[in-house]
């Protein structure tokens, strides 16, 4: 059994995904969308045209949060993010906000060996499970990979 998660980086822009190699952003179309998945564990979001909320939101963890260094991203503000990717798909923001990461002390949680993995949401555990649903609420079609 492999300890690596997945890892997977893509693009949106006129109607259709394309499959990006890690992290690479190239110049889009607008309107674009840009997700970058991290080891199962982060996906980074950006998007344009700008709106309320412009920057980048994560799913699953933040960077500062996964690395315990507060270096590794700029802080948080999921309300804000949540505004902005909701504008930028005309879903309301309430059905966006449950999926976006907000950075915690890596000291507040830790994950329990013994506990029950069937029990826990995939969406919980693999952040490219999350990420598809997170698509299918901005009423958006999921990358082939993730579905």
């Amino acid at each position: 059994m492999s300890d690596v998660g997945f890892f997977g980086t893509y693009a949106y822009e006129n109607g259709s995904w394309t499959t990006l190699s890690e992290g690479e952003l190239p110049p889009l179309t607008e309107p674009w969308l840009w997700i970058d998945i991290h080891d199962s564990d982060i996906t980074s979001v950006v998007y344009a045209p700008p709106g309320p909320g412009t920057g980048v939101a994560y799913l699953g963890l933040t960077p500062r949060t996964y690395f315990e260094n507060p270096g590794a991203s700029d802080p948080t503000d999921p309300v804000r993010e949540a505004a902005g990717l909701a504008a930028w798909a005309s879903v309301p923001a309430e059905e966006i906000r449950g999926y976006l990461a907000e950075d915690e002390d890596p000291d507040d949680f830790s994950w329990d060996e013994v506990e029950d993995v069937d029990a826990i949401d995939d969406g919980e555990v693999f952040v490219e499970v999350k990420t598809a649903r997170f698509l299918a609420a901005l009423g958006l079609p999921v990358p082939y990979e993730l579905s």
